[in-house]
C-alpha cells in the first residue's frame, strides 16, 4: 500500500452515495461485583446500499478518554463522508462500522479508570456482538452464538483511538482474540505508566496460543503520529514484539504507519482508519 500523510482533498467532499449512520440501543451490566444493569448506546455506519440479504464484514471503533459513541460519527461527522467516498471509490469493501463506548454511561465517562479498558471484554463477547450481529447484515447469519461468533472471526475487526487503543489490546486482543481476526490499535499500548514488558509477553502470548488453537492474525495495523504523546511507548512496544515473535510479519500481517508530524489527534485517525481498512478483511 502506498501511504499517504493528509487525507486527501477529494475524501472529504460530499458524495451523493451516503452511508446510513443510525443508532443503536443494548442492554448490558457492568461486570463488576456487585454488577450493575445498564443501556448502553452506539451507533452504526450502514454503507450506501445497504443490502440485508448481503453479508458485510464488521469493524468495530471505540473513541479515546473522556470521550463516546458519539466521537467518530456525530462530533466529526467528516469520518463519514470519508466512508462514504472509500466505498465509492473502491478503495475499500462496502462494510458495517459500529461506535460502541466502553464506558458504563455519561457520569463513569468523566473519571479516569483504566480498569475499563479490560472490563470491556465482557460486553463485548456477551452483549454487544450478539445485539449487532443478530440485528444487522452479517457472515453470523442470524446465529450469534458463542460458537458461531468464532467460527466468523475472520469477518470482523476491532480498532480504537488512545484509551480506546489501549481497550483494542487488552478487551479485543488478549482476551476476544477467537471473536476478531483484524486489530487497530491508533495511539497507544500500555499507557504512560505502563509496563512495556508485560505488553510484549501479552502480545506474544496471544498469537502464539492463538496459532495453537487455529485462529490466525488477519492483520494487525498500528498508527502513530511521531509528535503523538503515546508514540514512544507505543513504538517500543511493538518493535519489541516483532523482535520476539515470528508470527508478528512486517507487511505480512503487521505494519506501524507514522505519521510525520502527526499528533494525538481526530486528523491522524482518520489517517490510521483511511489505511486500516485498506487492509482489513482481505
Amino acid at each position: 500500500m502506498d501511504y499517504i500523510y493528509e487525507m486527501p482533498a477529494e475524501m472529504l467532499k460530499e458524495t451523493d452515495k451516503k452511508g446510513h449512520v443510525e443508532l443503536f440501543e443494548y442492554d448490558s451490566q457492568t461486570y463488576a461485583e456487585p454488577s450493575e444493569k445498564l443501556h448502553k448506546k452506539a451507533y452504526v455506519y450502514l454503507p450506501y446500499g445497504y443490502d440485508e440479504n448481503k453479508k458485510y464484514n464488521i469493524l468495530y471503533l471505540l473513541h479515546g478518554g473522556a470521550c463516546n459513541h458519539t466521537y467518530w460519527f456525530k462530533d466529526f461527522p467528516e469520518t463519514v463522508t470519508i466512508l462514504d467516498n472509500m466505498i465509492e471509490k473502491k478503495i475499500c469493501d462496502p462494510c458495517i462500522i459500529v461506535t460502541p463506548t466502553f464506558y458504563h454511561n455519561e457520569a463513569d465517562q468523566h473519571v479516569f479508570d483504566e480498569s475499563r479498558c479490560e472490563n470491556f471484554m465482557h460486553e463485548i463477547r456477551n452483549d454487544l456482538l450478539p445485539a449487532i450481529e443478530s440485528k444487522y447484515a452479517c457472515y453470523t447469519d442470524g446465529d450469534v452464538s458463542e460458537e458461531n461468533l468464532i467460527k466468523t472471526r475472520q469477518h470482523r475487526a476491532f480498532a480504537g483511538l488512545s484509551l480506546g487503543s489501549m481497550t483494542t489490546y487488552r478487551a479485543a486482543f488478549y482476551n476476544s482474540f477467537d471473536l476478531f481476526a483484524w486489530y487497530g490499535p491508533f495511539s497507544g499500548c500500555g499507557g504512560p505508566h505502563g509496563d512495556h514488558d508485560h505488553e510484549v509477553e501479552r502480545i506474544c502470548h496471544t498469537l502464539k496460543s492463538g496459532k495453537e488453537k487455529g485462529y490466525e492474525l488477519g492483520y494487525m495495523f498500528c498508527g502513530n503520529g511521531d509528535k503523538d504523546i503515546a508514540f514512544e511507548e507505543h513504538k517500543d512496544i511493538m518493535e519489541k514484539a516483532v523482535e520476539k515473535s515470528d508470527l508478528l510479519i512486517p507487511g505480512q500481517n503487521y505494519d506501524f504507519y507514522i505519521i510525520p508530524g502527526g499528533v494525538h489527534d481526530i486528523k491522524a485517525w482518520q489517517l490510521h482508519l483511511y489505511h486500516a481498512l485498506q487492509v482489513f478483511f482481505r
